[in-house]
């Protein structure tokens, strides 16, 4: 054995015996990386395209993925849609804060793309493979700045201050394990001649939570991408985040080894995708609007944040879904398809309020204001009551039934039921919302809107489908997004 290597040894395993006596977790660190050849399922993009939709590990951030004010946003989501888009196929999401566990789902099939800020390193190649890089960015130290900054000079505060990595040596860095953080800390570590002590945080701890405990005082250190730590330095300007701990890395996502046309068109995409202006200005929503991130950060109607809260009319929607048995997230997803909880929205035909109610439906249930929140959410629910009547003993299953309701509230039951009789006629399922959906885009040409079993004639039948889609991927979204916080929250508390 070399000097070197044993020096490397060493230092690591003495690293290694210090974190243990800070956390338990530590002794299961980093070793998300097998010595044994692991299961990778056979997946590539045309059984994907087969199936309709690509699913995504991503985990719940103020950059890669959260939801503000009903609405799914952030930079990796943003991005991931637009490929799906180009490539036909639905998006669908499984948030996972472990990233050792996100390369399990993503080897096991149950996910396809891994899309953190994901740093590329040879030791992870080993694993997945990478795309094309879509960022490059440098590690940075996460630090407080005195309690009393704000009285101090400029020069006076960087005396306090950690420029030189060596000045970590003997000093604890909290990073989050099973991450490219951690495998920096070693080898700079290394590289300083000195040990670092290298505290691995809880095994669902992210980054930001991480960050945000430097900020509160609870840890001295941390370390993040330079992007994520600046959207970060603007909820806390306590933080300084000027010293780097790394050169610049390639910040990527990762797909299965097997999955080579799935990464070709990724790669293929990518490319194309930073040459346009879109791609910067998506960045720039994210990282560079300080102001924007503030404003969300800062809001009871985040994910980021851990209230929970999606509306000001929460708890309206949660005694409605109540009485229609339904998940108040689902109902959720339909009031911000309808209205994106603006109380006063009014459409061109006439519907008003959260639920877009029209006034005939809302005298129907005795309700006289549709621009009041609860008698517009009262109206909206006792009209899916009555849908949910009509189809129950036409449709068996409850999720198509779920679709039928959906598409009714949006279109009319009439055509809905024309679809039905159309589906019939053709020799299709009439329990199937894939069948009877396929007849309603349909009744938009004359040969089926004039076709004899058909009583309401003409039927712009994009809309009532695109409408059930929208509202079933909102609620997946507001599923994994929402609950997983809240189990995480359950758990830390």
């Amino acid at each position: 054995m070399s000097f070197h290597f044993k020096t490397a040894v060493l230092t690591f395993a003495a690293i290694l015996s210090v974190a243990s006596c800070k956390q338990s977790t530590s002794s299961q660190a980093n070793n998300d990386y097998p010595e044994r050849e692991e299961f990778i399922v056979d997946l590539d993009l045309p059984k994907i395209k087969e199936r309709g939709y690509i699913t995504a590990i991503m985990d719940n951030s103020s950059t890669g993925l959260f939801v503000y004010k009903g609405k799914t946003m952030g930079y990796e989501y943003e991005l991931l849609k637009l490929f799906c888009e180009e490539q036909g196929l639905q998006l669908r999401i499984n948030i996972t804060q472990n990233i050792g566990e996100g390369f399990n789902k993503l080897n096991t099939g149950e996910g396809d793309i891994l899309a953190y800020n994901l740093t590329v390193t040879k030791e992870r190649k080993k694993r997945i493979a990478f795309t094309h890089y879509h960022n490059l960015q440098r590690q940075v130290l996460i630090q407080r700045k005195p309690n009393n900054w704000r009285q101090m000079k400029l020069h006076e505060i960087e005396k306090e201050l950690i420029r030189n990595p060596v000045d970590l040596i003997g000093k604890e860095v909290v990073v989050r394990p099973h991450s490219s953080y951690y495998d920096r800390m070693v080898n700079l570590s290394e590289e300083i001649g000195g040990d670092i002590l290298i505290v691995p945080g809880d095994t669902n701890a992210e980054t930001e939570q991480l960050i945000k405990q430097v900020a509160e005082g609870k840890i001295d250190y941390t370390v993040a991408e330079e992007d994520i730590a600046l959207v970060n330095s603007t909820y806390y300007p306590n933080l300084d985040i000027k010293t780097p701990v790394s050169f610049s890395t390639q910040i990527a996502w990762g797909v299965r080894k097997n999955a080579d046309q799935l990464l070709g068109a990724l790669n293929d995409w990518i490319l194309r995708m930073r040459k346009t202006t879109d791609y910067y200005v998506i960045y720039d929503k994210y990282f560079r609007s300080s102001k924007s991130a503030l404003r969300r950060s800062r809001s009871k109607y985040s994910s980021i944040n851990d209230e929970g809260a999606i509306s000001p009319y929460d708890s309206l929607i949660q005694n409605a879904s109540a009485e229609l048995g339904w998940d108040w997230l689902l109902l959720a997803a339909q009031v911000f398809r309808e209205s994106r909880f603006d109380q006063n929205a009014e459409s061109w035909a006439g519907a008003v309020g959260l639920m877009q109610v029209m006034p005939r439906t809302g005298r129907e249930y005795d309700v006289t204001d549709l621009h009041d929140p609860e008698q517009n959410i009262y109206a909206g629910m006792k009209h899916l009551q009555w849908l949910q009547r009509q189809w129950e003993r036409k449709i068996e299953d409850d999720n198509e039934r779920l679709k039928f309701v959906l598409a009714s509230y949006n279109v009319g039951l009439g055509h809905l039921q024309d679809a039905v009789r159309l589906t019939e006629k053709y020799g299709g399922n009439t329990q199937s919302w894939q069948d009877v959906s396929q007849f309603l885009l349909k009744k938009s040409r004359s040969k089926y809107f004039n076709d004899p079993v058909v009583e309401f004639g003409y039927c712009r039948g994009s809309e009532p489908v695109e409408y059930v889609d929208r509202i079933l991927d909102i609620y997946q979204n507001y599923k994994e997004i929402l609950q997983q916080e809240s189990q995480l929250q359950a758990i830390a508390q």
